[in-house]
């Protein structure tokens, strides 16, 4: 058997999976990665999805949430075969494997229970249902987080 190591930066962030949970990468690792399952999704039929999930204070006096410490609380309840990446704000951004739109909602539950401190927004999208490619994915699923945001948090939206 050979193994195969990829590099996906000068000092990439990768953590392995824990016991149980999903992968943390950099963000130039999570869009190759999004990418590049995508086009493996095309080849073999099944759906990836990406949902965005930011955080907020839920008072004025309340503490700004740090993306990597929101990576930490989700991550044991994602599978080995998702992925994390944490943004500069707040915000995460998971990619799941064969996850259609419809379990979406029943995630989002299971992943916000553990952020019930912080006021929370998602967005979500799938390939093939709702985005054809990695750009399309990224900008409807980070777009749904926005307006959940902006309609005052606590809810997930998806594409219609």
């Amino acid at each position: 058997m050979r193994t195969a190591y990829i590099r996906v930066g000068e000092n990439p962030e990768v953590r392995p999976p824990s016991k149980g949970g999903g992968w943390i990468v950099d963000g130039e690792g999570f869009r190759r990665l999004v990418d590049m399952e995508i086009q493996k999704a095309q080849r073999l039929r099944y759906c990836v999805s990406l949902l965005c999930i930011a955080a907020d204070r839920s008072s004025p006096d309340g503490e700004q949430p740090a993306a990597a410490s929101l990576a930490e609380r989700v991550i044991p309840l994602i599978r080995s075969t998702d992925v994390v990446n944490c943004w500069t704000t707040p915000c995460l951004g998971l990619m799941l494997v064969d996850a259609d739109i419809t379990g979406l909602p029943s995630i989002a539950d299971r992943l916000t229970t553990r952020l019930e401190t912080f006021l929370w927004s998602a967005g979500g999208a799938c390939y093939p249902q709702t985005a054809t490619h990695a750009d399309h994915i990224f900008h409807q699923a980070h777009h749904m987080m926005t307006k959940a945001q902006g309609d005052g948090g606590g809810r997930l939206y998806l594409p219609s």
